[in-house]
């Protein structure tokens, strides 16, 4: 069983090199798609997963999730006013 979970990590710790751990999410400015997740919704409005089930539940909330196959997808450009990015 290896101390490290990975292979990179391991990699890095026998080279004295560091990791820099790659952002999940690009900058808001940068995301081109039409549709958040409701992981990436929370992350850029800084919410907990549950608020923005509840919104979604309650339809109240500052932006309205479109339901596709079952799951919560919210404009990208309903985020990015609310955030005060430009479009």
């Amino acid at each position: 069983m290896s101390l490290y979970p990975d292979k990179a990590t391991a990699a890095a710790a026998n080279t004295g090199q560091t990791l820099t751990n790659p952002q999940p999410y690009p900058p808001l400015e940068q995301v081109t798609k039409p549709n958040l997740t409701t992981k990436e919704f929370c992350h850029y409005t800084n919410l907990a997963l549950q608020t923005a089930w509840l919104y979604a539940c309650k339809e109240t909330g500052p932006v309205r999730p479109l339901r596709i196959a079952g799951r919560l997808n919210w404009p990208t450009k309903a985020v990015k006013e609310l955030c005060g990015v430009s479009a």
